[in-house]
């Protein structure tokens, strides 16, 4: 049986509620990297969406940030971020959510990002639309750089990896209106869905970062691709590049040095 967009955002709500109760309590943390931090509440979080999935849609394969790969008997993939902004939550910083997407055959198809404070539900159906709340969404019409608003991310490992997005960071800021890091990758994708933000990009990820909320993007009218103009934005090595259609054309220009400062 194939799931429903509602019961996907079923399950991203319930999911929030436990991230929601246990907002500025007092956390375990576990160290993954340097400052790549997991709480009790992501565990608890991803326990419920495990729990559901394999319950609701039996055989089917998971690929969850804290389980890893769950392998299934069927077509189903299914990929789970049960607290993406993790450090932000660490630190009492109301920016973080759950990201849940459901895939069949190896295209996504569902894709739901709830943020428990602002009670906000970005979801999409491909070919469908995107929604929040379920009002339509749309990506901004901004086409020029010097007019955009742009969001990225770094990695865990900045501190001793070159491939750190620092240059990248320096040639936006100068190009822009400015660069944001809310430091919530799926956040920061459907905030350009919803036309906060005009582009997003980011070197490093993992496909339960941006399944979801790629979909979202997508559904919403950006163009997005990895930072090569390919349309694989999940597969490794990742990274990945959202924007309007005239704006990703010219963010591209930046990342191959065909742009001036």
């Amino acid at each position: 049986m194939l799931p429903t967009l509602p019961e996907v955002e079923e399950l991203a709500r319930r999911a929030g509620e436990i991230l929601r109760a246990g907002y500025e309590q007092e956390h375990h943390l576990e160290y993954k990297g340097v400052i790549d931090l997991v709480t009790e509440v992501d565990h608890q979080s991803e326990a419920l969406l495990l729990a559901e999935i394999q319950r609701r849609f039996p055989g089917s394969n998971i690929l969850a940030e804290e389980s890893g790969r769950l392998d299934g008997e069927n077509e189903y993939l299914w990929y789970v971020d049960p607290l993406d902004g993790t450090v932000n939550y660490a630190h009492g910083i109301p920016i973080f959510c759950v990201a849940i997407c459901f895939a069949q055959r190896g295209l996504t198809t569902l894709g739901v990002v709830y943020d428990p404070m602002r009670d906000e539900t970005f979801s999409a159906e491909r070919g469908r639309g995107a929604w929040l709340n379920g009002h339509p969404l749309r990506v901004s019409q901004i086409d020029e750089l010097k007019h955009s608003l742009l969001v990225t991310g770094f990695p865990y490992d900045a501190w001793n990896s070159t491939h750190n997005n620092m240059d990248y960071f320096a040639r936006f800021a100068k190009l822009t209106q400015g660069v944001r890091r809310l430091g919530s990758a799926a956040l920061d994708l459907c905030y350009v869905a919803a036309g906060r933000f005009d582009g997003f990009w980011e070197l490093t990820l993992k496909p339960w970062d941006v399944a979801a909320s790629g979909l979202i993007a997508e559904e919403a009218g950006a163009l997005v691709t990895d930072i090569y103009g390919q349309p694989d934005y999940i597969s490794p090595p990742q990274s990945i590049l959202a924007a309007p259609a005239g704006l990703h054309k010219k963010m591209l220009a930046v990342f191959h040095g065909q742009a001036t400062l």
